[in-house]
């Protein structure tokens, strides 16, 4: 993994939009079934829109139904991070790039096997790379 991305808001407000700042800057959600990535099927890899970081791979991604793009495994050990998020009354496990701390999304114990993890992802938080 490369250092980290370190910026100013003022920074990211510049570098992304108004929707991207609030979901990956400030912990925000994106409304489900609005995200670009939800139902998307190219074969290639989602990365980070803060700081460009590989994330997931297409292979990992699957339709879970719950509104956002969900994966069953990050595409490298450690390229994110987990904490501990009680926010909304709620206990999950959120999820952020290791390499500049974005807000992706929450990681829960229900998804497919081998993994049994559902990484659910805010689209906003994402850029695609095709592999053709």
């Amino acid at each position: 993994m490369s250092d980290k991305v370190v910026k100013t808001d003022s920074q990211w407000r510049e570098q992304l939009t108004e929707e991207q700042f609030r979901v990956t800057r400030k912990a925000g959600t994106e409304p489900p079934f609005s995200g670009s990535y939800t139902d998307h099927t190219d074969d290639g890899i989602y990365r980070c829109i803060c700081c460009n970081e590989p994330l997931f791979t297409s292979e990992t991604k699957f339709h879970s139904g719950c509104g956002w793009p969900s994966f069953s495994a990050q595409i490298d050990q450690g390229a994110i991070t987990h904490h501990v998020d009680y926010s909304h009354g709620m206990d999950r496990t959120e999820v952020r790039c290791h390499k500049c701390d974005a807000h992706l999304g929450h990681v829960f114990d229900d998804g497919p096997a081998p993994t049994g993890l559902r990484y659910c992802i805010n689209s906003v938080a994402l850029d695609f790379d095709d592999k053709n």
